[in-house]
């Protein structure tokens, strides 16, 4: 997941790395928001990632990822639970099931793991499938930014975009949406 720098005009120059998460952004914007008198922010950012994950059928090391980044005073976990209750509801239907798991990312604190149940096929039974990771952003990260964390809070999330389109759409292997099928992307 690295590659040659082309414009140090070397072949084996320092290397940069494919990206492997779209949080860069989120940084640029609270840095941006800072110098301009701060937050709220409220942001979705896309784009392409790369991972050293095994190829399987819910894993890819290439797949597009979302992330949402909300700050402003006084926001909460419950917060970060409502928004994705309300987005699963939204986009999955009313009775989309969710559940956070406690989890660890370096960035946010606490962190969980954002699943909901999902029947990928008809002749499976429903089942927990992760869809992304969250959590408060940590006040750390916060400060690295120049922005108060006594005065602001905030919270952030990730999901495959890959992930999401397989629960709605009973996709049960990811590669399906990579393999240029014409018979399975008309379906779509």
């Amino acid at each position: 997941y690295y590659i040659d720098d082309p414009a140090s005009g070397k072949t084996h120059g320092p290397p940069r790395m494919l990206r492997s998460q779209t949080s860069t952004v989120q940084i640029r914007v609270m840095e941006t928001a800072a110098s301009r008198g701060g937050p709220p922010i409220k942001i979705v950012a896309p784009g392409r990632v790369y991972r050293p994950d095994e190829v399987d059928a819910t894993h890819s090391f290439m797949f597009h990822q979302i992330e949402g980044l909300y700050i402003d005073r006084r926001v909460s976990m419950a917060d970060l639970k409502t928004t994705l209750h309300h987005f699963a509801r939204s986009y999955f239907g009313p009775d989309a099931e969710i559940r956070l798991r406690p989890s660890y990312f370096p960035f946010t604190e606490p962190s969980a793991e954002f699943d909901m149940k999902i029947r990928l096929r008809p002749d499976q039974p429903v089942r927990w499938m992760e869809l992304g990771g969250c959590g408060m952003v940590d006040p750390a990260v916060l400060e690295m930014c120049n922005i108060d964390p006594e005065e602001w809070s905030g919270f952030a999330f990730g999901f495959g975009i890959e992930r999401l389109a397989m629960g709605k759409y009973g996709i049960p292997d990811i590669r399906m949406l990579f393999q240029n099928d014409l018979r399975f992307l008309r379906q779509l």
